[in-house]
């Protein structure tokens, strides 16, 4: 079974394989934001929310359910900007999976990732983090929505936490696209075997 990969392109398999996963986990799990609401811990994501009031006929109250679940509909997302921050990191978390399988099938077939190919690939992973990132830079924009004012003691704004927290999920997904940007995007030029010249 013939590589198309250097020693640096098999590091560089792994790592983006890495900030990929690290990424797309981080994405998926509602934990961006952490505080609580009635007595219960309550968490967010750009798309998904953990713990969230209900009405119980038979008590006549509110209660806190404690589970999670992602919003009922695209709409429901609490602010504008944590709809675009979902779009925008979700295409950037593609991007750095797309990049990932191809270096990994770039393992086991000759000739898949040449030197150009490689760059290119730097190229989409440098572009998927810098999505990633701005979807992070965007995430705190949505701290003035009601939600997550009702979560962080009415204290939350623009970029002011309140007794809220940021959770690990957040540094997860930053982390995995920063990783990708200034790491991987470097070592996808070393990648690639340079292709053999035929005579003909």
């Amino acid at each position: 079974m013939a590589s198309s990969l250097t020693c640096t392109g098999v590091i560089w398999t792994l790592l983006s394989l890495l900030c990929a996963a690290a990424s797309c986990v981080g994405f998926f799990m509602p934990y961006w934001l952490l505080g609580t609401q009635m007595d219960k811990p309550v968490s967010f994501g750009t798309f998904r929310r953990c713990s969230y009031p209900v009405r119980d006929e038979e008590k006549q109250a509110t209660v806190m359910l404690e589970q999670c679940g992602r919003y009922a509909s695209f709409n429901g997302i609490p602010s504008l900007e944590w709809r675009i921050c979902t779009v925008v990191t979700g295409v950037g978390c593609g991007l750095l999976l797309l990049v990932a399988l191809t270096a990994l099938m770039g393992c086991c077939i000759s000739d898949l990732i040449s030197r150009t190919i490689g760059r290119v690939a730097g190229g989409i992973q440098f572009v998927g983090g810098l999505l990633i990132g701005s979807g992070c830079a965007l995430y705190p924009l949505g701290w003035d929505s009601e939600e997550v004012k009702q979560t962080c003691n009415n204290n939350s704004g623009q970029f002011v936490l309140g007794s809220c927290q940021i959770g690990w999920a957040y540094y997860c997904t930053g982390a995995g696209a920063a990783a990708a940007m200034l790491l991987c995007t470097w070592l996808s030029c070393f990648a690639g075997k340079k292709q053999k010249q035929y005579p003909y």
